[in-house]
Formats: structure tokens, sequence, C-alpha cells
């Protein structure tokens, strides 16, 4: 495995729904190639414009924010690290996904509270954060703005990353932000981009290791399968 400037681990879709949403935003992250965006009726504003920021992340949700790797450690050691906690965690079936406006972006979000996805982040987030390099001095000025309460200030600070945790919120990104008055019809018209292939239940069966290029997008590495014998998923 090759160095990249970061890593992540993500819940990368696979089938129609990863395909819809790879050509949505422009970047195919398993492939490694841009797409061709649909021109969806309906849209108060480009696509390109729409999908500028999470763009080069590609289709996907985080389950443990980019990091940089720590003196010591390795591509090799995080690959293990990473293999070890799939062995150990089992997939998720999240009954229904709902399409919402988070803050000022729109996002693919768990309809109801679902105890074993955030269960599954916490121990990747915890897992992982031996093999994390501390934050910069710039990295840790950006992240650190006056919006964040004294958790998440205190989440940034072990973790390199304020929203995990039980401040963490799943969600698969679609848009930049979006002004206020144009969300309903960017959500009307993703909603009908995306109805006829969104899954029910939607599953997470593995952990999707990733690697950011140089050019700032995310590249899939490998995808670790979850082993260990799945609970009740139910929502609690």
């Amino acid at each position: 495995m090759q160095d990249w400037q970061r890593y992540t681990v993500f819940a990368v879709p696979e089938g129609r729904f990863y395909e819809a949403g790879a050509a949505w935003l422009g970047w195919d992250c398993v492939a490694g190639a841009a797409r061709t965006q649909p021109d969806l009726p309906g849209l108060p504003m480009p696509a390109t414009d729409l999908t500028a920021r999470p763009q080069k992340y590609g289709f996907h949700g985080t389950l443990r924010p980019p990091f940089r790797l720590a003196e010591g450690q390795s591509p090799a050691s995080l690959r293990a690290a990473v293999a070890g906690l799939a062995a150990q965690a089992a997939p998720v079936s999240i009954p229904e996904l709902k399409l919402t406006a988070l803050g000022r972006f729109l996002a693919f979000v768990p309809a109801l509270p679902h105890a074993p996805l955030n269960e599954l982040a916490a121990q990747i987030v915890t897992g992982l954060n031996p093999l994390r390099a501390p934050l910069t001095a710039s990295e840790l000025e950006k992240r650190q703005t006056p919006r964040l309460t004294p958790r998440q200030a205190a989440l940034l600070g072990c973790y390199g990353y304020p929203y995990v945790l039980d401040q963490f919120r799943f969600h698969l990104t679609l848009t930049a932000p979006v002004p206020h008055a144009a969300q309903a019809a960017v959500a009307e018209s993703l909603s009908a981009h995306f109805a006829p292939i969104l899954p029910r239940p939607y599953r997470i069966d593995d952990l999707a290791l990733m690697g950011q290029a140089a050019d700032g997008r995310f590249h899939l590495l490998e995808r670790f399968r979850l082993e260990a014998p799945a609970a009740t998923d139910q929502p609690r």
C-alpha cells in the first residue's frame, strides 16, 4: 500500500445506490475516476456548483474522519488495525434512510437513531486513534471554531475531530452548503433521482479504507468485511 496524504474509514455503498451517488457527485472513489454528472430536472443551480465541496470524497458516510499517520506508524500497520476492527464488528442494517438538511447541506441520514451504527463508528474512532498523528497548529486552529460546545472541543483534543462518539451523526453527503431558499428545490430533485434505487434497508457490510491523493481526492484502498455475528439491528 503506497503512502497517501491522509487516511480515513468510510462506509461506501455498493450497487445501483452507489452508482447513482458517484454519478451525482462526479467522482467515483472506488474506480478512482471522474464521472459525468446527470442533468437533473428542477435544480435551481448547476450540479457542479452543488457538489464542488463534497465531490473529492466520493459517495460515502464517514466512520473515522480523515487523519495523518503518526510517526512510527505505516500503511501496513493501519491496514492490520482496520482488518482487526472489522473482524470484531458486526454488519449494520439501517431500516430506512431519509434525505434531509444538516445545516445548509443535504445528505441521507438514518430515519431514526440507530445505536449499532453509532457503536460501530465509536469502535473505529477509538480503535484507530493510537495510529493518528496529532493535529498541527494550523489544523487545530481551523477546527477550533467558536461554534464548538465544550464537549466537542474536548473530543477535538482527544480524537482530532469534534463530531465523534456521542456527537457523531452518520450521513451520506450529497451537496455543498445550499442557500436556504434553494434547499427545497434541490431536495425535491435529488429525492426523485434516488427514490427508485434507495435501499431499504441500507446495510453496511464492510469498512472501506480510503486514501487521499495529492490532488485532494479520496480513493478506495481496500474493503474489510465485518465478520462478527450480527446482533438484532433494531433502532433504539
